[in-house]
């Protein structure tokens, strides 16, 4: 197999486990500016992971090996995503042949169950009641992202994600379709909620509308440190996607070589601060919600994604 190919590989793998914590971080410096606070620096999700892999692991009574290595086996699965969809490169890695948009999203909710299963097996109140929340709500959010994955496949005959990309960043007349257009939009609405950026849900550990912080109520050092791991990467993969394949699918070389993904590296940089800036402002400027009221904004988007296949069936793609 090819060295580059393999450098390149490496490479991706390494820009979702390292940069992912400095896009949590930009965020979070930059809601506080929105908020005329100086706010953290934008490295302190590194040194919140430092602090928390040098602590020790306090198990709750009654907690089973589920619950240790649950946050790992999700951390593997984010992973295994890194190194199959777009983030650095239009083009197919090594392993991206062996997962299509499906199989991306078949990992995605195998790690989102595995986070649900720890929180249940902690046995806490608040643990249960937020992966009790975040199931009632995905029962509308999963069928949004079906859907999403279903226009992508029909209006490039394939679910391959870098197909999607090649048509769109080729094609204006492709990108300007109603469908497109539809189904950007409902993705878009679907990653405030499955990314916490919903102006709803509050780190306050008295916030009775948390939702991530309530799963993970009951962790500590290393597995609390792994879990932000999972949660920031989850944030990073989603962005990325949305980036490259839907909303901006322009800039990045084609050359399979390990300059041009150093290249691609700074390109998606400039890509994810403009999504942090556009979604931060949205945090600022949009009122809190009542919690459920969530599933009205799911059934938003829900709708536009439905719009976009009627509108394949009505106007098709160019």
């Amino acid at each position: 197999m090819d060295v580059s190919a393999q450098v390149v590989n490496l490479l991706q793998a390494a820009t979702v486990l390292l940069l992912a914590p400095l896009v949590a971080g930009t965020a979070a410096r930059w809601k506080a500016w929105t908020e005329s606070r100086t706010g953290p620096s934008i490295f302190q999700p590194y040194l919140d992971l430092r602090k928390y892999l040098r602590k020790e692991i306090v198990l709750p009574e009654g907690s089973s090996r589920v619950f240790v290595v649950a946050p790992f086996l999700a951390f593997g699965a984010y992973l295994t995503i890194a190194l199959v969809v777009p983030v650095i490169t239009p083009y197919p890695i090594p392993f991206a042949s062996t997962v299509d948009f499906l199989g991306g999203g078949l990992l995605f909710g195998l790690a989102g169950i595995l986070t649900l299963l720890v929180a249940i097996d902690s046995g806490s109140n608040y643990a249960v009641l937020g992966a009790s929340r975040t199931v009632s709500f995905a029962a509308f959010a999963e069928p949004t992202l079906i859907i999403v994955f279903f226009a992508v496949a029909v209006i490039t005959r394939t679910n391959n994600p870098y197909v999607t990309n090649n048509l769109l960043a080729s094609s204006m007349a492709a990108y300007l379709a109603p469908t497109h257009l539809l189904v950007t939009a409902a993705f878009f609405l679907l990653l405030l909620v499955e990314t916490g950026k919903l102006p709803v849900e509050s780190a306050g550990l008295m916030e009775f509308g948390m939702l991530e912080d309530g799963r993970v109520f009951e962790h500590s050092g290393r597995l609390l440190g792994v879990l932000r791991w999972n949660g920031w990467m989850k944030q990073f993969l989603l962005y990325s996607v949305f980036l490259n394949v839907f909303l901006i699918p322009w800039g990045m070389s084609a050359q399979p070589t390990v300059l041009a993904a150093l290249w691609n590296i700074g390109v998606l940089a400039a890509k994810l601060l403009l999504l942090v800036g556009t979604i931060v402002l949205l945090e600022a400027t949009l009122a809190k919600v009542r919690l459920f009221k969530i599933r009205d904004f799911l059934a938003l988007s829900f709708s536009l994604a439905i719009l976009s296949i009627f509108a394949f069936v009505v106007l098709g793609v160019p």
